[in-house]
């Protein structure tokens, strides 16, 4: 499943927690890890014309990031193979366009960053990466919970769509490495249950969903089982990103694997804008899967 992984970093908490997931998933897998650092000249030059700047300035902004590329390298403690670059240029282009053009199997990064003076602010990177590339992103935050690397508890949320398809099989390969617990769960949002001329019944769409969603869950979790892991199914009623969240806490989940988009319509569940709800507020990391990635 992954023989390749990218850790974007900027020395940040949020990029350092990413990274140490990043290292026990490519050790669980057999995987290399790729460091990349990104030296955004125009942010550390600030108001001032980056094309302008001096070399002595440009070369200060490199150094600073390939001296947090190689304090990020120093996590790995030699478990994994690790690989370094520093590119210049807008980090959130950046990132995906060497995600892309190396064919890299995953990246591994923080939801938040450092601020200020050369620094890379990762909040909208890691969104923009998320949405723009088509590997799958593993996200993590500084959080006060304890740092977990070794994944007992795998959630799988699903709602049948493909992008929910493509992550199920990253979750449950996941939950295989470590040898741990799928958790298939779907969300039947109550948000969609109005009334009005020609609309189905809000007790009917319910039980119908329901039904669907028990098939769905059922599923994934009859999947995991068929390579000899504990599964179990949940069909949740209430609001997609508040519940999958509650269920995290409720049941001590280490990571959430989900896809990045999802259906939408009135019986369905949306996991695109749930999805970005999670990945900035779990407390847990979020590997978001794209609909085009195969697995």
């Amino acid at each position: 499943m992954y023989e390749t992984i990218l850790v974007p970093t900027d020395g940040s908490a949020h990029a350092e927690r990413a990274a140490r997931h990043a290292v026990s998933l490519a050790e669980a897998f057999g995987a290399s890890v790729t460091v990349l650092g990104v030296a955004d000249i125009a942010a550390a030059a600030g108001p001032f014309d980056a094309g302008g700047v001096s070399r002595e300035f440009r070369e200060r902004v490199r150094s600073e990031s390939e001296s947090v590329v190689e304090e990020t390298v120093a996590l790995a403690d030699d478990r994994v193979p690790v690989k370094t670059a520093v590119v210049d240029g807008d980090p959130a282009k950046a990132i995906v366009e060497y995600a892309d053009e190396g064919e890299f199997d995953a990246v591994a990064m923080g939801t938040h960053g450092r601020r200020g003076l050369s620094r890379l602010v990762f909040g909208s990177v890691a969104r923009y990466v998320v949405r723009h590339t088509t590997r799958p992103v593993l996200t993590a935050r500084e959080t006060d919970a304890g740092l977990v690397t070794d994944y007992d508890d795998v959630l799988v949320p699903t709602d049948g769509s493909d992008a929910a398809e493509a992550a199920v099989a990253h979750g449950i390969a996941v939950a295989d490495a470590f040898d741990a617990t799928v958790h298939a769960v779907t969300v039947v949002d109550l948000g969609g249950m109005t009334t009005g001329s020609g609309v189905e019944p809000p007790t009917q769409r319910l039980e119908r969903q329901t039904e669907a969603g028990e098939e769905t869950v059922e599923a994934v979790a009859e999947r995991a089982r068929d390579e000899g892991l504990d599964a179990t199914a949940t069909v949740v009623h209430g609001f997609p990103s508040a519940d999958l969240l509650d269920y995290v806490d409720e049941e001590g989940v280490d990571i959430v694997a989900m896809g990045t988009h999802g259906r939408t319509g009135l019986d369905r569940v949306l996991l695109g804008s749930t999805t970005e709800r999670v990945l900035t507020r779990s407390p847990v990391p979020v590997l978001a899967v794209h609909p085009d990635d195969a697995g």
